[in-house]
Formats: C-alpha cells, sequence, structure tokens
C-alpha cells in the first residue's frame, strides 16, 4: 500500500522521519525508514512524501519519495 503523508520530524543522522498521514490531524507513523536514494537536504518538514507499507504492515513503512505540491 503507498499512503500520501507530511514529514514533520527529520533525523538525518539516523534517517528515520515522523510522518503525519494525509487527511488525519491525529494519525502518525514514528521512526519510519527513509530510502537512502533520498537526498537529506531534501528533506524538509512540511514537505510531502509517499510511504511504502508492505501487506499493510506499519511497523514495515518506508519514505519512498519527497516532492512539494
Amino acid at each position: 500500500m503507498l499512503i500520501l503523508g507530511t514529514l514533520k520530524v527529520w533525523g538525518s543522522g539516523n534517517y528515520l522521519a515522523e510522518i503525519q498521514l494525509s487527511g488525519s490531524t491525529a494519525a502518525y507513523l514514528d521512526s519510519v525508514p527513509v530510502a537512502r536514494n533520498i537526498d537529506s537536504a531534501e528533506m524538509t518538514v512540511g514537505r510531502q512524501v509517499i510511504v511504502a507499507i508492505p501487506e499493510n504492515n506499519p511497523s514495515d513503512a518506508v519514505v519512498i519519495a519527497v516532492f512539494t505540491v
């Protein structure tokens, strides 16, 4: 499953992010790994991200893209 979200917290040292899920003010994913092919400079708080969640298991989620709307 692919979902959209907003980057709320970025950890450049460990490449982990906190993501607020689109359409929800209360749903967050914490400590989500970010694909290493995404440049750290692109991970600006407030940007939109695409998160892949294999087999609907949030513990396996990974940020696969970042973009600006």
